[in-house]
């Protein structure tokens, strides 16, 4: 098998693929390309045996992601006193906010997310000291199934636990509400990983603290989220993920010291270093790249120390395969995937690296070969790619990896040493690192020409390897035409894939849920106009302003998600914030041609010089105005003359996919009375009902009179208001009016091509 090993690496990966994509024929296509090669006589008889073993063997033990079941023990149990019994089994995740762990539960092979919300720091004191990793524990709360996506681009934090092996979790609402006996040895490791963070956190200052901990223990909790973001948007995340660049600085320091200073042997080095690597993958959080790069660091050490010769492919390859077998959910984990795949692919074309070039040239064609090979994931996950990146990387990597990293590992030695000068590194690393954040953000606002290309379609992604892979093996062999033929074809594919909304003729209208709240988005055919009729959000009750989670969570990662980078216009019915909240967050974060409101819409005179220094046209419009926006008419129906917020909302009428569509706002029964007679033969075939349900509007002859034939109502789960009333689900359900509803199922979207089209849910 020598030399073979990632064959079988492969058809590992290949059985995790098919699981996940739930695809078939990435089996079906692979077992051929083994075949084939075994056919030209490429590998033997035994790695094509080990490899269709393993394919078989991964097929059946990697769980996939189904839909949460309920097993008989638990199905009655979904109440607030419910007491489960088992064995804490990851590491405690506490903040002044959130206490989170996970506990498996007994004789029902069903693991469990404990939550609590501390409403004191005494009580994460209390927490701390008795909740311990390994411990039996007696827990009482509300037993709950995690919330789902419910919008097209939303994080499925369901599906996030799901593929930890998580269905439940439980909420306790008090300490008294747990009781636990017993710890593992496992839980001293994480006792000193704990006892480090808050050590960080005493001697350093915040900013040092922060990064120190995120770099060196792998706790990017105290990390500024916008600093977070800022490095996710440029392919920088790896760099705050302790990886196998923080593992190799490690090992250099630690030999420097213990080798070069004549502390020990070489062999007693490495014995050290093999317990080490372990402890240390522990302390800094156990994420799969730490595991990755230790694993591999202690795989060669223990084969020098057996004098046992194998190549590096072969060694990651088997690191690969433990570490899917040790954790069957492992291959769910970004890190677990970026990690493996950057590796692999550094590993494949390390002829290309070992030229003699430049140190420049050499970091410019690994940023560039790393950031190629994550490329389909970063779009699916990130919805967008900054192709200058690349460059960046040259600037940021060696300026971690030479500088900030070995500082950070410095300054958490010298916290237990009682010295003037670790307050002036303190000192100094907080000026510098604020100077290079700061850099960054200039990078950020002026040169940031991000690709926003949506999702890469699986078959889209498949085609982009081969073409990289073809285009790797011809540089690699110095044929460059052909190699700079396979580069445009590549740079081909990334185009056509960003530019297929403005070839598609189809148009898509989707009512968001954003629960209590109205939010709808147009995307024309061809991508000759994309805008909102409303953008809500909740309420922050503590500053009684609007809340950015809306924007944040829900339509921000749609936008994305579609590669939406502008709005032609934002047309909004009247000013409550479940209507408009969302609006400022959108103007800070994308260019906005217009917002149209009505004359009647109490707009302050902040608000619309705040709106103006965007950019942003305000167009006021009155009854019977005819508009158009994008080559998109809109026919205005109300309001007529002022009468109060509500009733003063802008009545739009449309047609979209051959069906003529009528936006309400939160319009009242009065105003609903008034268009039908001042329009007497409107006809409807798609209505919003107004005021999401709510009894005060949706009149009986107003839906008699207009005749809709779909129905779509945005309401909140459960909301206070009690919408949408039953009076109005049944004057709709009387006329046979098809119902679509955000709280029972999420979006809801109609795609339509000419004068057809289909309504669906994103939930089922």
């Amino acid at each position: 098998m020598k030399g073979y090993w990632h064959v079988v690496a492969l058809s590992a990966g290949m059985s995790a693929l098919g699981i996940m994509l739930m695809n078939n024929w990435f089996l079906v296509v692979f077992l051929m390309w083994l075949f084939y090669l075994f056919y030209l006589g490429r590998i033997g008889r035994i790695p094509l045996i080990t490899a269709m073993a393993f394919l078989v063997f991964f097929t059946f033990y990697i769980p996939s992601k189904v839909e949460v079941s309920h097993p008989q023990d638990f199905q009655k149990q979904f109440a607030k006193d419910i007491t489960i019994e088992g064995q804490l089994v990851s590491p405690i995740k506490m903040d002044d906010d959130k206490v989170e762990f996970i506990l498996e539960v007994d004789d029902a092979d069903q693991h469990i997310m404990i939550l609590h919300f501390p409403t004191s720091s005494s009580e994460t004191i209390d927490m701390k000291d008795h909740v311990k990793h390994g411990a039996t524990c007696q827990v009482t709360g509300e037993l709950q199934i995690p919330d789902e996506a419910r919008n097209p681009g939303q994080f499925d934090y369901r599906g996030y636990l799901q593929s930890q092996g998580i269905s439940y979790q439980l909420v306790m609402d008090s300490m008294n509400q747990i009781e636990c006996t017993g710890s593992s040895l496992l839980n001293i490791v994480f006792d000193i990983r704990n006892d480090l963070i808050s050590l960080s956190a005493e001697k350093r200052s915040k900013e040092t603290a922060a990064w120190l901990n995120a770099l060196v223990l792998g706790d990017d909790s105290l990390l500024d989220e916008e600093t977070i973001e800022l490095f996710q948007r440029w392919s920088l995340s790896h760099l705050l993920a302790i990886s196998g660049l923080h593992i190799g600085i490690i090992i250099a320091v630690i030999y420097f010291m213990l080798i070069k200073l004549n502390i020990v042997t070489k062999e007693r080095a490495q014995s050290i270093m093999a317990v080490f690597l372990p402890l240390y993958a522990l302390l800094a959080g156990g994420q799969p790249s730490v595991w990755r790069a230790s694993l591999m660091a202690l795989f060669i050490i223990i084969l020098a120390k057996l004098r046992i010769k194998m190549s590096v492919s072969d060694s990651l390859s088997l690191v690969f395969i433990v570490l899917m077998v040790l954790d069957k959910y492992i291959v769910y984990q970004i890190g677990f995937q970026l990690s493996f795949i950057v590796t692999f692919g550094l590993i494949l074309s390390r002829a290309i690296l070992k030229k003699p070039t430049s140190f420049f040239f050499q970091v410019l064609q690994i940023s560039f070969i790393s950031q190629m090979m994550i490329l389909p994931l970063q779009i699916n996950y990130f919805a967008n790619f900054q192709p200058l990146s690349i460059l960046l990387n040259l600037l940021v990597v060696p300026y971690f990896s030479l500088i900030v990293i070995p500082l950070m590992f410095f300054l958490l030695v010298l916290s237990f040493i009682p010295l003037g000068i670790v307050h002036v590194l303190d000192l100094l690393f907080t000026y510098m690192q604020s100077a290079f954040i700061q850099l960054l953000l200039q990078v950020d606002t002026f040169a940031s020409f991000p690709l926003m290309i949506g999702e890469m379609p699986v078959l889209m992604a498949v085609i982009y390897y081969v073409l990289f892979i073809l285009l790797m093996i011809n540089l690699q062999s110095e044929r460059n035409n052909r190699a700079f033929t396979y580069g445009l074809l590549l740079v081909s594919l990334l185009v056509f894939i960003g530019i297929r909304p403005y070839l598609s003729s189809i148009g898509t209208i989707t009512m968001l849920d954003i629960g209590q709240g109205d939010a709808f988005v147009v995307e024309l055919p061809y991508r000759k106009g994309v805008m909102f009729i409303d953008a809500g959000s909740t309420i922050d009750f503590d500053h009684i302003e609007p809340n950015k989670r809306v924007y944040k969570q829900i339509i921000k990662p749609y936008l994305d998600s579609r590669g939406i980078t502008e709005l032609d216009a934002i047309l909004l019915s009247h000013e409550h914030i479940d209507h408009v909240g969302s609006v400022p967050f959108m103007l800070e974060d994308m260019k906005v041609k217009e917002i149209v409101i009505s004359n009647y819409y109490d707009i302050l005179e902040q608000t619309e010089l705040l709106w103006e220094s965007y950019g942003t046209d305000i167009r006021k419009v009155d009854m019977d105005d005819r508009i158009t926006i994008a080559g998109q008419f809109f026919h205005v129906l109300a309001p007529s003359h002022d009468v109060s917020a509500n009733e003063n909302s802008l009545v739009l009428y449309t047609s979209f996919g051959g069906k003529q569509w009528l936006f309400t706002g939160d319009i009242g029964k009065s105003t609903e009375q008034k268009i039908i007679s001042d329009y007497t033969n409107l006809s409807v075939d798609v209505l919003k009902v107004a005021h999401h349900g709510s009894n005060t509007s949706t009149d009986h002859d107003f839906i008699q009179q207009t005749k809709p034939t779909y129905a779509l109502l945005s309401a909140g789960i459960n909301n206070r208001y009690g919408h949408p009333d039953s009076e109005v689900l049944t004057t709709l359900e009387d006329e046979n009016v098809i119902i679509f509803r955000t709280d029972e199922q999420g979006a809801v979207q109609f795609e339509y091509k000419n004068n057809a089209g289909t309504f669906s849910s994103f939930l089922p």
